[in-house]
């Protein structure tokens, strides 16, 4: 069956002497694997398009239960950007990791495509990274089935006092219920209010943030141990990014 829809390379793998593998994510067939047969001689013109982060018009024939092949294409949008600068190549590459791994094959999702669609861009738009990265966790953990409670405290319902997020409780904490979560990770104000946003907000809806420093290593540390517990995936991109702030890149 030939099929045309727009999607994101979210991998692109070589496969022989001249052919690639890309996994495209597309709005209504969701994750699928085409082949790119000569793609990566220097005079193709499917070489461009098989990029990691590319997003365009894909043109491809595929039968169920097998890989699709490519017949024709055309960038929307290359994300040079994303591929030329080292930190927005980690954060860019963990959004499309967390796509490939997190969502079942030809499982179609308009919402997450528009989703990634946008953290893509605002990533190359110089858009806080971190906060960006988050917003799209949180995406993933809804999308699981796994979202945290911070509107309140999880394990008592109180509105006021929340002083803590628990990972292992699946939220937010207030003074009296902190201690019911040895993991708790204390948060600020600011970090409340952006736990508390992060569910509810539309990523095309993000404009230019300030973050203070404190508050983002609160959010960092809330969301990493929460994607440790709940999802439990060693995350390949997550890991570089991990260096690249032990090493201070």
């Amino acid at each position: 069956m030939l099929h045309s829809v727009q999607g994101i390379v979210i991998r692109s793998m070589d496969y022989g002497e001249g052919n690639k593998i890309i996994r495209l994510f597309t709005p209504e067939l969701g994750k699928v694997g085409v082949m790119a047969r000569g793609a990566k001689k220097l005079k193709s013109k499917h070489g461009a398009v098989t990029q990691l982060f590319t997003y365009g018009d894909f043109v491809f024939f595929k039968q169920r239960g097998q890989m699709g092949s490519l017949n024709g294409a055309e960038i929307i949008e290359a994300h040079h950007a994303l591929r030329e600068d080292l930190h927005k190549s980690a954060y860019a590459s963990y959004l499309a990791e967390m796509t490939d791994r997190m969502l079942g094959d030809e499982e179609g999702n308009n919402y997450i495509f528009e989703q990634l669609k946008a953290g893509l861009m605002a990533i190359e738009e110089n858009k806080d990274m971190e906060i960006v990265t988050h917003f799209y966790e949180m995406k993933m953990f809804d999308l699981a089935g796994y979202l945290p409670i911070t509107d309140a405290c999880v394990a008592c319902g109180e509105t006021t006092g929340i002083t803590a997020f628990g990972p292992n409780m699946g939220g937010t904490l207030c003074s009296r219920c902190r201690f019911k979560d040895p993991s708790a990770i204390v948060i600020g104000e600011g970090a409340q209010k952006l736990l508390r946003l992060f569910p509810k907000m539309d990523m095309r809806r993000l404009g230019t943030v300030q973050v203070k420093a404190e508050t983002k290593t609160q959010l960092k540390r809330c969301m990493r141990a929460y994607m440790d517990v709940h999802i439990g995936v060693q995350w390949k991109s997550r890991g570089f990014i991990e260096q690249m702030e032990k090493y201070n890149i």
